[in-house]
């Protein structure tokens, strides 16, 4: 009975975020952007809805993201200490999907910010590049997908 009624919930809860655009995948929604704008202003909008550029954790989450198939912002950022890559909520990098030869500042360029390319690899970028950007906001996994 509790499985029901919470499933019923959680469909009109994941209906809601749908119908604003969000995908849910695994205890997040996710919102891939249509429009392009640079690193800080991308995440400048993720927290005005809630959110943060998307931390990816896993690579589950890694493959659900790749199958977008587009190159955007992600929150991963070397701008406090260079070389010293961190998520947007501080934690230190410990799983990464970077192509091949990155992180590379590429010929001298101060690449601070990630992108996850149309590919899905994880490639370096100047931060005030133009880009879609997706946003993640956490949700606590369903109790049948713990």
């Amino acid at each position: 009975m509790f499985k029901r009624i919470f499933h019923n919930f959680s469909n009109s809860f994941n209906f809601h975020y749908s119908q604003e655009g969000w995908r849910y995948f695994y205890g997040s929604f996710y919102y891939i952007s249509s429009i392009k704008r640079t690193w800080e202003a991308s995440r400048d909008d993720c927290l005005q809805k809630g959110a943060e550029l998307v931390i990816i954790n896993s690579q589950e989450e890694q493959e659900f993201i790749r199958q977008y198939k587009k190159s955007a912002w992600i929150g991963l950022t070397d701008r406090v200490t260079e070389g010293v890559w961190k998520w947007v909520d501080g934690t230190p990098l410990t799983t990464s999907f970077w192509r091949s030869g990155e992180p590379n500042n590429y010929y001298g360029r101060n690449e601070d910010c990630v992108e996850i390319t149309n590919n899905g690899g994880w490639n370096d970028l100047v931060c005030e590049n133009e880009i879609n950007w997706i946003c993640e906001k956490k949700m606590a996994p369903l109790p049948w997908e713990r």
